[in-house]
């Protein structure tokens, strides 16, 4: 009960937190980006949008999270009704890529996952917000070091959002909610493809 509403607490506090932030909408162009991804491979919109009829973005906050391994977890796990849509499923995090293969190790995820090391891509899609120093020790508490999971020292994580984003670059679909305990159902994702 009592860890039930400390995690209640926080998730109201970062909702706080990211109210600044609202995230692209639908219609918007989506901001093209590449990156290396956990397997050494090239990965850019640009190209996965000539190849597919759409992407999958989602950005999610780091594998200490379980919230976003559930939802990481259910991607893989429909992975192949989306690819049957001929979407392409791509990953944003702020973590290194240490931890990024911690959290493949949890959900077994077989889609691209890339590190937006300088918050650049974050920054693109208007999800990214800075913790406050009050949470971060929080956390820090509970044993989640963003430092040392992302590698630098912004305390900078992403509002998990998840946007489709058409073959001709548009969005066509978004989730944009500042509590990070909400995600995209797969099946939501799937009646938007």
């Amino acid at each position: 009960m009592k860890k039930t509403m400390l995690i209640m607490a926080i998730a109201v506090v970062l909702s706080l937190q990211s109210k600044a932030q609202q995230g692209l909408k639908e219609g918007d162009k989506a901001p093209v980006f590449n990156g290396v991804d956990q397997n050494g491979t090239e990965v850019s919109l640009k190209s996965a949008l000539k190849v597919h009829r759409s992407v999958v973005l989602f950005f999610y906050r780091g594998q200490w999270c379980p919230y976003c391994n559930k939802h990481i977890k259910e991607l893989q796990d429909s992975l192949n009704l989306l690819t049957g849509k001929d979407a392409y499923v791509i990953g944003i995090t702020p973590e290194t890529k240490e931890n990024i293969a911690k959290t493949i190790k949890k959900t077994s995820a077989g889609f691209s996952i890339l590190q937006d090391k300088d918050d650049e891509i974050m920054k693109a899609y208007k999800v990214n917000f800075m913790m406050d120093e009050a949470t971060f020790s929080k956390y820090k508490g509970y044993g989640i070091n963003l430092e040392d999971n992302n590698g630098n020292n912004r305390h900078t994580l992403p509002v998990p959002a998840t946007y489709i984003i058409d073959r001709s670059g548009k969005i066509k679909y978004v989730h944009f909610d500042p509590n990070y305990q909400k995600r995209a159902s797969v099946k939501l994702l799937l009646s938007k493809l």
